[in-house]
């Protein structure tokens, strides 16, 4: 298949290409794209890394064991970094190389370095010296522990990052390798199941804005108002308690609740738990070009659904073509 050699992708990302693999398959096949995919994420540890690092100053800090973090996001991803481990320890002795990957994978790219650096920059940039400088603190801490967990899988890039953060926490060695691996229950003091529901909700509500945004070809830089409805004192708490987060991350120059019985106004709406998250349309975007394009998609699905009915009300087809092809065109249908 590659008589040629296959393309250069870095020892790194090949490394992880290997263990994402090792399934108790007894055949693998081995997938090109998927080796991209992981030189993609060693480039998106070095990113986040570089922003760590450059938000966390040239001060030392202490390595941060019994140090309390002091935001919910700070909590949040410990938590979830000591449910990665725990995760890991089941599946390290039974040899699924390809879960610990998936589970190292998952953390790594969507927790840390997507919603964890989201999550921090509020704090970083606003007016709470206090927030800011335990943020940081616990940027580096969890990058530090987190490029030891990586490293038996992608040792050259973790190498190279580590030797620049873990100064900064007062960490010395010739190197990562001759480090302790973490473990969950060096982490188990930080777990906080109230603070990770309560930044899950937050999660939610900031992915279904931008999903709206997407759909609607809202720009991202265009500041939106931002109504609540329905809702439990809970989630109506947690928005409270979450607005200048909501404010900086979703660009939402307000942001309030409808009071009982008030009329919602034309708007995009997105659902989560009781709680409807409503973006009113006017001036936001032209009315009558998407009227025009909803009117083109229900014209389309229309066509699909019409395609579908022609083949089920065909009796040779329902007779003939195997059942999973049938009841696939059913289900296309519904």
């Amino acid at each position: 298949d590659y008589p040629d050699g296959i393309p250069a992708v870095g020892a790194d990302a090949l490394r992880f290409t290997f263990a994402a693999l090792a399934s108790y398959s007894r055949t693998i096949n081995f997938d090109l794209k998927r080796a991209d995919g992981y030189k993609n994420f060693c480039n998106k540890l070095w990113n986040a890394a570089r922003f760590v690092l450059m938000n966390t100053g040239d001060g030392r800090r202490e390595t941060g064991d019994g140090r309390t973090p002091g935001t919910d996001a700070e909590k949040w991803i410990l938590t979830r970094f000591e449910r990665m481990l725990a995760e890991i320890e089941r599946q390290m002795p039974i040899y699924r190389f390809d879960l610990v990957a998936q589970a190292l994978y998952e953390f790594t790219w969507n927790e840390f370095c997507d919603w964890f650096v989201e999550l921090a920059k509020p704090a970083l940039n606003g007016s709470d010296a206090a927030a800011a400088e335990s943020t940081r603190h616990t940027l580096l801490f969890v990058l530090e522990a987190l490029l030891r967990a990586l490293h038996p899988i992608i040792p050259f890039i973790t190498e190279e990052i580590w030797h620049e953060v873990a100064p900064k926490l007062g960490v010395e060695g010739a190197s990562i390798s001759t480090k302790a691996y973490p473990c969950a229950d060096d982490f188990r003091g930080f777990v906080d199941d109230v603070a990770e529901e309560s930044v899950e909700w937050l999660r939610a509500v900031l992915t279904n804005v931008r999903r709206i945004r997407s759909e609607m070809n809202i720009a991202p830089s265009k500041a939106i108002p931002l109504l609540f409805a329905g809702g439990t004192s809970r989630q109506r708490e947690l928005a409270d308690r979450f607005a200048a987060q909501i404010e900086f991350l979703a660009r939402a120059q307000s942001q309030r609740w409808l009071e009982p019985g008030e009329a919602e106004p034309a708007s995009a709406a997105a659902i989560v738990g009781e709680t409807r998250i409503l973006i009113p349309l006017a001036g936001l975007i032209d009315i009558d070009a998407e009227k025009a394009r909803l009117a083109r998609e229900i014209k389309r699905v229309d066509g699909e659904i019409a395609k579908c009915k022609a083949k089920l009300a065909n009796a040779n087809f329902v007779q003939n073509a195997p059942s999973e092809v049938v009841a696939q065109e059913k289900q296309r249908l519904r």
